[in-house]
């Protein structure tokens, strides 16, 4: 199933970390990435204080079912070294799994898509590198993009995935 994944670090070797989680999702017999996003350097979300981020998003291919691929996730933010202290704060990786084909679900811990997908710039402007299909819950990327007023807070960087 045609998947997207949004990507975020802003500790350490923030480049690092997102390749190694890509690296970690395609050694999944499971996953296959098939696209990355270019790299957007990124304002923090929240008010707590902190470093830029690193986002990017990419689209896999995945037969698993959504739940398991959230245990994957969370497996490999964990081996990333990924602690859940403050909620909007700093993160090694953060791993969100945004689409599922046209999957629509809602549980306690798991929700697709993803319930801030249309409000958050950081994920629509790399989105909007891979994504397959003109419309995102009724609406163009770009339509979503100006209503989320935060555009101005992503930035192309120069980091590459080579």
């Amino acid at each position: 199933m045609e998947t997207y994944l949004a990507l975020g670090s802003n500790m350490g070797d923030s480049l690092g970390y997102l390749k190694q989680a890509i690296e970690k999702l395609n050694d999944h017999a499971n996953i296959q990435v098939i696209d990355k996003s270019i790299i957007y350097e990124t304002d923090p979300y929240g008010d707590v204080p902190q470093d830029n981020y690193l986002n990017a998003v990419i689209r896999v291919n995945t037969d698993l079912s959504p739940h398991e691929l959230l245990k994957v996730v969370n497996e490999i933010e964990a081996n990333l070294d990924r602690e859940r202290l403050i909620r909007w704060g700093p993160r090694t990786i953060d791993i969100d799994i945004l689409l599922m084909g046209e999957l629509e679900m809602d549980t306690p811990d798991l929700i697709i898509p993803h319930k801030e997908i249309t409000k958050r710039s950081f994920v629509l402007i790399p989105l909007k590198d891979v994504y397959t299909k003109q419309h995102l819950l009724g609406k163009t990327l770009d339509e979503w993009i100006n209503e989320s007023g935060n555009a101005d807070e992503v930035r192309q960087t120069n980091e590459s995935w080579d």
